[in-house]
């Protein structure tokens, strides 16, 4: 709670401020086909939206006016818009304004949204031969943390952990809870941010958004499992050990008896290292792109939107003239002002969205240029919070836009969360993903003379002869990580032991 009375009336017309602005991170986070879908529905609720067809002729900056209707407005209709803005925070700030004006307008709004949309997921479920879009990871944490009565502070830094999981990591959290804060924060943040982790981590599945193996099995535990603290005693203290096969010494210090910890090593079994992959088995068979990197003579990539099939959105001439209609009832005009301002609300969003979404994804071309030029080998370690200091958004703005969006690219399609990875520093002091690090040690083992693998120091000279300076305790939680076992490990299974 804010103390002073400035504060604490900012913080009651930020609370006012919210759906609205909900809505148009709503707008913003759509792929290209649930947007178009989503606007022929706003068009069956609301009266006051028309299609106006576009001249081919005529090229798309001279087409704003379509999107942008300001012109011949009425007195009325004036006060229910605001010129357009520079920049993706005079774009959110515009938005609040709009809000501002009409705050008793966005519960019937809203309601009708949400009827709508509800309405759409089932005809889309119904439709013959068309199979159910699956639930994400992030979204299957989501519809969970919006179940729970929590403080609005924790649930935006819970917000933010669940959308730096990935499942293609299992579902780990990468990122530290430091990176996930702004970079001014506070002590008592920090608390927040551990409070919103623990929620987190207490969601289905279990064990998701660990920071390591040991966490990640340790949270799958409950109290009424079987052999609960023994499988405790050994993840804590033991995990090395058991991996390597090294019983008698587990046996040594805890005083378990060796079939004791072969029963543990099977109940331990039965756990998920990886809670977050069970979200990528379904393969999408058709992708439709909705960014394009082009590049030109000098090599210099440009994204463009892929949204022409997005119709021309403009508000109705004939309501607009009925506001300063004398025969109309006062009842029939508020009932239009109402509409006009819902109206302009969603075509407000849609030009955000556009904005947003073509600034964010030009940045990202612009960092991941070796990517484009040379292959995925060459992505480099980049964070959402680079991207979002670059466009002057909020990191959570940059993870909606690149939320279930793809990019058409010269080196294929792929989503736009791909591009953002984690990495290490190199011996040679260069940033080095871990991407591109596992790539070439997974092409390095896969070539290996199998009855004698390589070791971990071997794999660091052969990383360092594709110019990958990499120290070896880096190489060994790397390749913990991919599931790939020691050398002594892949020589008995290449034996048969």
């Amino acid at each position: 709670m804010r103390l002073s009375f400035g504060l604490e009336a900012r913080q009651i017309q930020t609370q006012k401020l919210a759906p609205r602005m909900i809505q148009s991170m709503e707008i913003l986070q759509l792929p290209i086909l649930a947007l178009q879908e989503r606007i022929e529905q706003e068009m069956n609720e609301n009266p006051m939206l028309e299609v106006e067809e576009r001249d081919e002729a005529l090229p798309d900056e001279e087409s704003d006016e379509n999107v942008n209707p300001n012109s011949s407005r009425t007195e009325d209709e004036k006060e229910l818009v605001v010129k357009d803005g520079q920049s993706n925070a005079e774009d959110f700030e515009r938005l609040a304004n709009m809000d501002g004006d009409m705050p008793d307008t966005f519960d019937d709004f809203r309601r009708s949204s949400n009827r709508m949309q509800e309405d759409s997921d089932r005809a889309h479920d119904l439709m013959a031969n068309a199979a159910e879009r699956p639930e994400s990871l992030n979204d299957y944490l989501l519809h969970q943390l919006a179940e729970l009565d929590i403080d609005d502070a924790v649930e935006r830094i819970a917000e933010r952990i669940i959308s730096c999981l990935d499942a293609r990591d299992g579902g780990y959290l990468k990122t530290s809870l430091a990176d996930i804060l702004p970079p001014d924060h506070k002590a008592s943040d920090l608390a927040l941010a551990e409070k919103a982790l623990a929620i987190v981590q207490a969601m289905e599945p279990a064990g998701i958004a660990a920071r390591n193996l040991k966490e990640c099995l340790l949270n799958q535990i409950r109290p009424d499992m079987y052999m609960a603290e023994e499988m405790r005693m050994v993840i804590s203290q033991h995990l090395d050990d058991l991996a390597e096969n090294r019983l008698p010494v587990i046996q040594k210090k805890t005083g378990y008896s060796i079939e004791k910890i072969k029963e543990v090593r099977e109940q331990l079994h039965q756990l998920n290292p990886k809670p977050g992959a069970a979200f990528m088995e379904v393969i999408v068979p058709l992708v439709t792109p909705d960014v394009v990197v082009e590049a030109n003579e000098d090599g210099v990539y440009t994204v463009r939107l892929v949204d022409d099939s997005l119709p021309s959105l403009r508000i109705s001439e004939y309501y607009r003239n009925r506001l300063s209609d004398s025969t109309a009832t006062e009842e029939e005009r508020e009932f239009i002002k109402r509409k006009i301002g819902s109206a302009q609300w969603l075509i407000e969003s849609i030009q955000q969205r556009r904005r947003t979404l073509t600034r964010v994804s030009q940045e990202i071309v612009n960092y991941q240029k070796r990517f484009l030029d040379e292959g995925p080998e060459a992505i480099e370690p980049l964070k959402m919070q680079q991207i979002a200091e670059k466009v002057g958004v909020h990191v959570t703005t940059v993870s909606r836009a690149v939320d279930d969006k793809w990019i058409q690219t010269p080196r294929g399609i792929f989503p736009l969360r791909r591009f953002f990875v984690f990495g290490t520093t190199s011996a040679d002091g260069e940033d080095v993903a871990y991407e591109t690090i596992r790539m070439k040690l997974q092409e390095i083992i896969d070539k290996e003379e199998k009855s004698n693998p390589l070791s971990d120091d071997d794999l660091v000279d052969e990383l360092k002869k594709h110019g990958l300076g990499v120290a070896r305790r880096t190489i060994t939680k790397y390749r913990k990580k991919m599931g790939i076992p020691s050398s002594r490990q892949r020589r008995d299974w290449a034996k048969g032991v």
